[in-house]
């Protein structure tokens, strides 16, 4: 007959026995980037884009100098705006204002096979004309920049709810183990008013925290303490990551709090960030003849150096990188700033597209170009646009995107979306069918409802598929 002081240790053995399975089971899902698989698996569809470079340009680039060349305008310029277009329009800072027709400020040329006309200030993309699709017919709902920032960025005017960035991360997982899956560079130059990027436009909202991104400095050591201080040195990091998650774990058991999941894969990512990140960033490996392309001088902070280095984190697995390149904001002087503006990101965006095709990643990299809204096409101070809702252009290359082709129409005076608009949650339901997701069936419950990256409208644009 067993005793019962053998019945007690049987039942403590079993009782911490099956605690230990219990957390061999979380180490063995530790092991792996609490990121690395996402939540379709598998995709709804077949998949043309693996990943997402989104080059923002924030503050509102002007159409009208860009992508949409507007004759009539020309003809009109100094007369007063029809009311026909205006009337009972929301307008930003023109409101009650005299509406003057303003030309376009620079000209337009034709490029590549399809004769796509871009502006004369952007010689090096129209040299990759016929890799890109223009499209002219953007629209979107807020004229102010922070809640346009918030729409574009997350579907939604409401702050709380998850990027883009972060959508795709959860939806697909990450390719890389070493870096984050979502990575935010900025980048600011001359002539402009620079508005202020909030981190919210990068947050993972209701989603689980570790799916937001992770903002690199592009001045400076790319991330804070990313070396050991002086007497640490890798064994001993390590010994401290791992006494640390031990306790997180033993938390998690007890509170079972998701959260606490992220803490250790963020105490995790951050010690292998500290030997990927610095090989990252090492630019020393790059030939001359690529710097020269882009126009990189690494470490300067510029928007070209971040463009090189969006192509080095694409090709490490990064799921989704976003470059925010400020002061395009003009309210005054649209001539000479968008002049300064185009000397800062006309070559970087064509070598990104061409490196990118030379080493045969273009096909499944989808690069857009855009920021939050558009220009009117009336003179703001007699010199300058105000924001513009209405109608605006974006690029978009690669990952199954149909090149050489211009889609959508402005009226004839570029104030608004005339023929095949798109609107803010077409190109999120377009970007994530290019990357294998239906996106009326991406959603995370939150209250009873269920939320998405589009909401409850959104179509894919067709047309520009390839």
């Amino acid at each position: 007959m067993k005793s019962h002081d053998d019945e007690i240790l049987r039942r403590t053995f079993l009782r911490y026995g099956i605690s230990g399975l219990g957390l061999l089971g979380l180490n063995s899902l530790m092991a792996e980037p609490q990121a690395s698989r996402g939540v379709i698996n598998p995709l709804h569809h077949p998949a043309k884009a693996k990943r997402v470079i989104f080059l923002y340009q924030a503050g509102g680039p002007s159409h009208l100098e860009t992508f949409d060349y507007k004759p009539k305008l020309a003809e009109m310029h100094g007369k007063g705006m029809p009311d026909s277009f205006t009337k009972g329009q929301q307008i930003a800072q023109l409101q009650g204002k005299p509406l003057i027709c303003f030309g376009p400020q620079h000209g337009f040329k034709k490029f590549g096979k399809n004769g796509q006309e871009i502006c004369e200030l952007f010689p090096h993309i129209g040299s990759v004309a016929d890799e890109i699709c223009i499209i002219r017919s953007m629209w979107t709902e807020q004229i102010n920049h922070d809640p346009a920032h918030t729409i574009m960025n997350t579907g939604s005017i409401l702050a709380g709810r998850p990027s883009m960035g972060s959508w795709v991360l959860y939806g697909l997982g990450a390719e890389t183990q070493d870096l984050p899956g979502f990575v935010v560079l900025l980048s600011a130059g001359k002539g402009g008013q620079m508005q202020p990027i909030a981190s919210r436009q990068w947050s993972a909202g209701l989603l689980p925290s570790r799916f937001q991104g992770v903002k690199l400095n592009s001045i400076g050591d790319p991330v804070l303490y990313i070396q050991n201080p002086q007497g640490m040195n890798a064994a001993l990091q390590k010994d401290s990551i791992d006494a640390i998650n031990a306790l997180n774990r033993t938390q998690y058991e007890r509170l079972k709090d998701p959260e606490i999941l992220t803490r250790v894969a963020q105490y995790e990512m951050a010690f292998k960030m500290q030997t990927s990140v610095p090989d990252l960033v090492d630019m020393s490996r790059e030939p001359q003849q690529v710097l020269d392309a882009y126009g990189a001088h690494p470490g300067d902070g510029s928007f070209a150096s971040n463009c090189l280095l969006a192509r080095r984190l694409a090709e490490r697995g990064v799921r989704f990188i976003q470059l925010y390149h400020r002061d395009w904001d003009h309210h005054s002087g649209v001539k000479v700033n968008t002049a300064l503006k185009a000397e800062e990101v006309d070559r970087p965006t064509a070598a990104l597209i061409n490196d990118l095709k030379q080493r045969g990643m273009l096909d499944d990299t989808l690069v857009i170009w855009g920021g939050e809204f558009g220009r009117t096409p009336m003179s703001q101070g007699g010199d300058g646009r105000d924001h513009h809702i209405k109608g605006f252009s974006f690029m978009a290359a690669g990952g199954g995107i149909k090149g050489g082709i211009t889609h959508g129409t402005t009226d004839e005076l570029g104030y608004a979306a005339e023929e095949n608009p798109v609107s803010v949650h077409d190109f999120h339901a377009t970007m994530l069918h290019l990357l294998g997701v239906d996106h009326k069936r991406l959603a995370m419950k939150f209250q009873g409802l269920d939320v998405r990256l589009t909401g409850i409208s959104g179509d894919v644009v067709k047309e520009i598929l390839a």
